[in-house]
């Protein structure tokens, strides 16, 4: 067996610490991590036993032993550390949104093809032994025909008015905020399990508080929450021009109608996301607050699938790296989504994992999103 992969770190928040254990978990070694500020990076290499703190991204992603960047930062900064990280001949996992616009993405996708290099952007929730279940049952027919798919993803880590961080700044996280963040996962979602497009949308949207603060804290970190944080020095308040709310109603490929509702101020929903697909024979239901069970019903009878490996399809069987009853989770999405990244380029056969393509299509999809909002109409999604 050779050496495993070296892995480099950039972000140290609440993501960038996912990425550090994942990529553990999947086999890789991490080689060292770098933030904005030394504290940040010190703070992480220290909690995870990382061995190299970095200067600068620049030093990370020309470091001999790093093969594979993350990109654990805010959005603004995606597109050029992946053209940089490309151009060092560096694969590459950088976290959605690929890019703040279609045309840098689209830039990304085609030069990670050019170099030959691996891009992937974790859409990890694809990775849920029970959502690889419910793909499994829709693409063999088991739902018939998809005539309608509701999709809902509510947080409220945005509930209170003093919460904020680098996400509320359009000028950090680009146009859209919960529709990119997590609308995206959505969307991706329900492409994978249904086989189909979303081809076009209609969307309303809506900012519930105008102003909110920036500053020394990360996502899902209210202000006053971060240890020997000085608010009168270090948060400043900014105007919101992105949206807590996105309501959207579609059209699939084949047909199908569909709504989205995404929130980051619904109180008590800390990580709520729930997907339904109701087709001419049978309709199911995904939660991923219950991850390890799949609802599904009929005219007669409604039944409740458990993860049990005995009664999987094979493409759910492969996910299920537990016995039934413990449950599997968000680490370990990631870890199954790198484990198949790293073995793609070391050469291995693996499973389609989301790509740049990937990330460019939910680019595309916000754009439509945005465009809808503002025209108040219907809008073709760009293929």
């Amino acid at each position: 067996m050779g050496q495993p992969l070296g892995v480099g770190i950039i972000g140290a928040g609440f993501i960038g610490r996912v990425h550090v254990k994942a990529a553990r978990l999947a086999g890789a070694r991490v080689v060292g991590v770098v933030d904005s500020t030394p504290a940040a990076s010190e703070s992480l290499a220290h909690d995870l036993r990382v061995d190299k703190v970095f200067d600068q991204a620049s030093d990370l992603i020309a470091d001999r032993d790093v093969q594979v960047v993350h990109i654990c930062v805010p959005n603004y900064l995606h597109a050029q550390l992946v053209a940089d990280a490309l151009a060092a001949g560096k694969h590459v996992v950088c976290e959605k949104p690929l890019a703040t616009t279609s045309e840098d993405a689209a830039r990304l996708v085609d030069l990670a093809a050019s170099a030959g290099l691996i891009g992937a952007v974790p859409f990890a929730y694809r990775y849920q032994p029970m959502v690889q279940e419910a793909r499994d049952r829709v693409l063999r027919g088991e739902i018939g025909n998809i005539q309608l798919v509701q999709g809902s993803y509510l947080q409220d880590w945005l509930f209170s008015p003093d919460q904020g961080g680098w996400r509320v700044d359009d000028r950090q996280s680009g146009r859209s905020r919960a529709f990119a963040d997590i609308g995206s996962h959505l969307c991706d979602l329900l492409e994978w399990v249904t086989g189909q497009r979303i081809t076009s949308m209609i969307a309303e949207l809506d900012t519930v508080t105008p102003t909110r603060p920036i500053g020394s804290f990360h996502t899902f970190e209210a202000a006053g929450e971060v240890e020997d944080e000085q608010p009168s020095a270090e948060v400043m308040k900014v105007d919101v021009h992105t949206e807590d709310l996105a309501c959207v109603m579609f059209r699939m490929s084949e047909g199908a109608l569909g709504t989205l509702t995404v929130s980051q101020v619904s109180a008590g929903r800390k990580n709520a996301m729930r997907l339904a697909v109701d087709g001419s024979a049978a309709s199911l239901v995904f939660d991923g607050t219950t991850p390890d069970r799949l609802w599904f019903g009929r005219l007669d009878v409604n039944s409740e699938i458990i993860r049990d490996p005995a009664f999987l399809a094979p493409s759910a069987e492969r996910l299920n790296i537990l016995p039934a009853g413990h449950t599997l989770g968000f680490l370990d999405s990631f870890t199954a989504l790198f484990t198949d990244v790293y073995s793609a380029i070391e050469g291995e056969p693996t499973a389609r994992f989301p790509d740049f393509d990937d990330g460019l299509r939910t680019v595309r999809l916000t754009d439509a999103v945005l465009a809808s909002a503002e025209q108040r109409t219907w809008v073709k999604v760009a293929t």
